[in-house]
């Protein structure tokens, strides 16, 4: 036996070896200063930290430091100092080594990386809400203090989903989730696109791994047909190139799993409707240092000569490049077969910063000793996160949701009235722009000037636009234009001026209840204010206190009597019901008596009892029997039926982790829910009445709802209906897909 350990101790320790020695080789193959001394030093300080203790997959936990270190160096290009901090991340976490003992023993720069990264541990989420945003806070402080703190965490994230197997199910759901909330669009901020793809294929993978199975399986059975069409359609795109004298390598760029699925879900399609999931890829060396954009302009050229363009697909990222540094061409092109074929035409510098992000920014900006357009624009970023934490929400959800606004965004470019060029995210708003320049202007704007005409705050604005900002003294930031701005940085803003005023209203309020109080002799006791929320039918004292200094409660004897316990009389306080107060009254009448705890380690079964008393179907996705549900516990045990693809349930699961649960349909069909079909095709005389006939009488569905719009002779129509599950969703859609003139059939939220 002793033997046997002894074996496998020393086959371990040549693996982490050969795991240490392959992350060096690949260190000295860039071209960062060689500093293996140092690198040595940590990986042995880290391996003696960690002796002894194992990861959940059995493997001798220096592994993960080591594959941390090796995809900073490897997959965002970063040098010694970050493969340090990588090796030694966890160190201060899981030992008794302190951040002084780092900064004593590697210097400063460690140090604060490895400070930044343990007060990120683990997931950014915990289970309150405050320890959320202050989590979340901490990764952006320490973001903003040294950017290679998010990279080597993202890097974690990446190996910590490589291996997220061995991990427990609800742990993968929260990990998951939490990755795709937050990592993959952070990753995709900063320009890391390869990362940014694979991690939202692994959360993909694990969230729906019956989904990703079938697209991947399609994906494989489609590719030999892909690979012909690429052979014939850039054969005569080599031929024109190497004529010409270019060093170049053309790709195949195939959209991932997630990205297929994502666009199934979102346009209602099937795999086989979409017709991009095969792109074009020049990669290429400028013949002078001088000439890239030239050389990028001279190559569509030649394409353009072979192929006819799409006019209104050119995507100039040359002149104007995306927020997170990217740069490239692209062009659409129609190939000799009917098919519109996207080409990027990018050189061999945009492409390791289209992989690598802002790490390779940095690298060239040693090579050229000037600042680029891409560090500017996450300068500027940076700037927008100090100013949204210089005023912290109170709810971790909208504070994340204001962050995470921009991380997505396409940008489309506007112009100031003097001719300055802006960026700004796709979808904003005049009200954007204005807070964009500067806060007084955004909180005073009372409309704008877009191309001369006057437009609202609320008008969206398109890129070549040209925007003047109207303002006004008398104006005051209002509630509802939360609605409507877009970006980061007018949510931030708008939240923090409204709160500021409901700060100030409830201290007004606050006052006139104090002399109130004193006028009938009571003292200020909290129990009499939770007494007259109750009575004003309110949630929160801040909310009684807000009514009261808005002048929206008028303080009568009705209050002191319900203060003093005493019945007010006749006298009933009306207010009206909307659709928000209605549905939120309903749902505490169906927690009313409800005190069951729920056994975590249970799997729900959804049954017709359990259904009426204990679980609410969400309406945000509103899931059927036979869809792939969790169920999320509330503050009051309810739980609550999502999709594990509805978007709020990857917030909850991103933030709430303990409180999912995994849950199965068992109805046997006793139930009904409700299901949204949407159908669309070419207009005829009787289709309708053919429809409703399949429907009605063919398979005995009872409709709710039904719209049909026709326009240009195309028809677009939503069908509400009552079914049991998925089955007899599909057995629907199968039938109307026989219809005459119906072209598509799909299930709708």
């Amino acid at each position: 036996m002793d033997d046997q350990i002894s074996d496998k101790e020393l086959l371990e320790s040549q693996e982490v070896e050969e795991a240490y020695q392959r992350l060096i080789d690949t260190y000295l193959s860039t071209k960062h200063r060689k500093k293996i001394d140092l690198i040595n030093k940590a990986f042995n300080f880290a391996r003696q930290a960690h002796k002894g203790i194992r990861r959940r997959s059995g493997e001798p936990y220096i592994m993960h430091p080591i594959a941390v270190a090796q995809i900073s160096c490897e997959e965002i290009g970063l040098g010694s100092t970050s493969i340090c901090a990588a090796l030694l991340h966890d160190v201060v976490e899981d030992t008794d080594y302190t951040v002084e003992d780092i900064r004593n023993i590697f210097g400063d720069k460690i140090a604060l990386i490895v400070d930044g990264l343990t007060k990120i541990s683990g997931g950014i989420f915990g289970d309150h809400a405050s320890a959320q945003a202050e989590n979340f806070k901490k990764l952006l402080l320490t973001m903003s203090e040294d950017i290679r703190v998010i990279l080597i965490k993202i890097a974690d994230r990446l190996h910590n989903m490589r291996t997220l197997g061995s991990m427990i199910p609800s742990k993968q759901y929260k990990i998951a989730g939490e990755t795709l909330y937050i990592y993959a669009p952070l990753a995709h901020r900063l320009g890391l696109n390869k990362i940014k793809t694979e991690l939202e294929d692994l959360s993909f993978k694990h969230e729906h791994p019956e989904e990703y199975r079938e697209i991947q399986a399609k994906i494989e059975r489609t590719q030999a047909e892909r690979d012909l069409v690429f052979d014939e359609f850039t054969a005569p795109i080599r031929e024109r190139l190497d004529k010409l004298g270019f060093q170049y390598e053309i790709k195949e760029r195939v959209k991932s799993p997630y990205s297929i699925w994502n666009k199934m879900q979102t346009k209602h399609v099937s795999f086989e409707e979409i017709y991009d999931i095969l792109a074009v890829r020049i990669i290429f060396s400028p013949k002078e240092p001088d000439t890239e954009l030239t050389d990028c302009f001279n190559i569509y050229v030649q394409l353009s000569q072979i192929y006819k363009a799409h006019p209104e697909r050119l995507r100039d990222w040359l002149n104007h490049p995306k927020a997170n540094g990217y740069q490239a061409l692209h062009v659409t092109l129609m190939s000799h077969k009917g098919e519109w074929i996207e080409v990027q035409i990018r050189s061999q510098r945009m492409h390791e910063i289209a992989e690598q992000g802002f790490a390779a920014h940095w690298k060239y900006k040693e090579k050229t000793g000037h600042e680029d357009d891409g560090e500017r624009e996450l300068e500027k970023w940076m700037r927008t996160i100090k100013e949204i934490l210089d005023d912290p929400q109170p709810n971790a959800l909208d504070f994340l949701e204001t962050i995470k606004l921009n991380l997505y965004a396409q940008e489309i470019f506007v112009f100031t009235p003097k001719g300055e060029l802006k960026t700004m995210p796709q979808n904003c708003t005049a009200l954007d722009f204005a807070f964009s320049i500067h806060t007084f202007l955004g909180s005073h704007c009372i409309g704008a000037k877009v191309n001369h005409k006057l437009v609202p705050i609320s008008h969206k604005l398109q890129s070549g636009d040209q925007i003047e900002i109207l303002t006004s003294k008398s104006q005051h930031v209002q509630p509802n234009w939360i609605e409507f701005a877009a970006t980061a940085k007018a949510k931030g803003k708008i939240m923090a001026i409204l709160r500021r005023e409901q700060r100030e209203q409830q201290k007004v309020g606050e006052d006139i209840l104090a002399q109130f109080f004193t006028s009938h002799e009571l003292d200020y006791d909290l129990v009499y204010l939770d007494k007259l929320v109750e009575y004003h039918q309110l949630n929160t004292r801040e909310d009684l206190l807000q009514s009261i200094g808005k002048k929206e409660i008028e303080l009568s004897d009705n209050d002191y009597n319900v203060i003093r316990g005493k019945n007010p009389g006749k006298w009933r306080r009306m207010f009206s019901f909307g659709k928000k107060n209605k549905d939120k009254k309903v749902e505490e009448e169906g927690n009313t008596g409800s005190n069951e705890i729920i056994d975590f380690k249970k799997t729900i079964q959804l049954n017709e009892e359990t259904l009426r008393n204990h679980y609410t179907i969400a309406d945000c996705c509103c899931p059927i029997p036979g869809d792939d549900v969790l169920g999320y516990l509330d503050s009051n045990n309810k739980v609550i039926i999502h999709k594990r693809q509805c978007p709020v349930a990857n917030k909850l699961k991103a933030s709430f982790g303990p409180r999912i649960l995994s849950a199965q349909w068992d109805t046997h069909k006793q139930l009904y829910f409700l299901a949204n079909i949407n159908i669309k095709g070419i207009d005829r005389i009787g289709l309708l009445n053919e429809v409703t006939e399949i429907l009605s009488r063919k398979l005995d569905v009872n409709i709710h709802k039904l719209t049909i719009e026709v326009n240009d002779g195309i028809f677009e129509g939503q069908i509400q209906l009552y079914v049991h599950d998925v089955e007899d969703v599909q057995t629907i859609i199968s039938n109307l897909k026989n219809v005459k003139n119906i072209k598509s059939v799909n299930r709708i939220n």
